[in-house]
């Protein structure tokens, strides 16, 4: 897989659409995740299948890419720096580029090389600023090499319950996570991260780790490591933003008589009071009892109206007696 082109990776066209990358990278994930798989470079197959995804899943990265592809000599993002974060190239890439004569080689090459004989370091094209290198390649784009390239930020999710996003809570999370060697070659180990999870963080915002994404190609820092949050959560409760709403079922005589019930939530047990007459689908809502985020929601109860069975003579008898008290009841169906 490492040879193929990003769309080759993920197995997608050149005019694939963002829903189809995203398609495909999802199956090819569930394929050869680790945790899953039994084929034995699945550690670096899921490596490349990310790396393509996220250049591929962003819009600017991709035409970038489409246009590096398209000349991998022009710059960009397969221009000298981005041929450094990129992986680097191999010698039997550009040797064509520099005929027999070229002073370093055919078999290995080192970058200050490249930029020489590019135009770069020590032409007469180029200069020193204070804050790195700068020139112009040999095709006239200009570069700026600042030094090492830090390791790509990596993405995932994490999935919290409800209840810790009211009290904030701590997790564990394995990740495999590639290490670059001395040689350069790329192997992957598990750790295992305690992560923090804040009171009132809300669904879809991001955790950022520090350092912990991808390793730097070149000595540089580690990228950062970005987890989505997940709230998981009963059926019965829906989020929208920092809101929370709590299906509540309540019987009939309470809907039609009023009552006052006892109701568990996430923000704890609360006694709430049914107004009479009340209608299945009316919300009773408790102010600054939702997720607990810098600006508190509401917590919502709705009312769910459940008709018990009718289990014994006396309650058929029973509910008989109702059908006649309200006879002259008119419902529109």
């Amino acid at each position: 897989m490492a040879e193929k082109s990003y769309y080759d990776v993920l197995g997608v066209s050149k005019d694939a659409t963002e829903k189809d990358i995203k398609k495909a990278y999802r199956k090819l994930v569930r394929k050869y995740h680790p945790d899953v798989s039994d084929d034995p470079q699945a550690d670096q197959k899921i490596a490349e299948i990310n790396n393509a995804y996220e250049t591929l899943r962003d819009k600017e990265k991709r035409a970038e890419y489409d246009a590096m592809q398209a000349n991998p000599f022009a710059g960009g993002f397969g221009g000298a720096e981005g041929y450094r974060g990129q992986g680097g190239f191999r010698w039997e890439d550009v040797k064509d580029q520099f005929g027999e004569g070229a002073p370093f080689g055919s078999g290995s090459f080192r970058f200050d090389d490249i930029f020489s004989a590019f135009g770069g370091r020590n032409q007469s094209s180029s200069r020193q600023s204070g804050s790195g290198f700068e020139g112009y390649d040999h095709f006239g784009n200009a570069f700026r090499d600042t030094g090492p390239v830090p390791g790509q930020d990596q993405h995932a999710e994490i999935s919290v319950s409800l209840d810790s996003v009211y009290r904030g809570d701590d997790y564990s999370i394995k990740l495999n996570v590639p290490t670059r060697q001395a040689d350069g070659s790329v192997s992957h180990e598990q750790k295992t991260l305690k992560i923090k999870i804040p009171k009132g963080i809300t669904e879809g915002k991001q955790i950022r780790l520090s350092g912990q994404g991808a390793a730097s190609m070149g000595g540089g820092k580690n990228g950062d490591l970005f987890l989505k949050v997940t709230i998981n959560h009963p059926d019965n409760i829906r989020l929208e933003g920092a809101d929370v709403y709590q299906t509540v079922n309540i019987t009939p005589w309470e809907a039609a008589l009023g009552d006052k019930i006892n109701v568990s939530t996430p923000a704890g047990k609360f006694g709430v009071n049914i107004p009479k007459n009340s209608k299945s689908g009316s919300h009773l809502r408790i102010k600054g009892k939702g997720i607990p985020a810098k600006k508190a929601g509401d917590l919502y109860l709705t009312l769910n109206i459940v008709s018990p069975e009718v289990m014994t003579e006396a309650q058929q008898q029973a509910y008989a007696t109702l059908k006649e008290v309200f006879a002259d009841t008119q419902i529109t169906r």
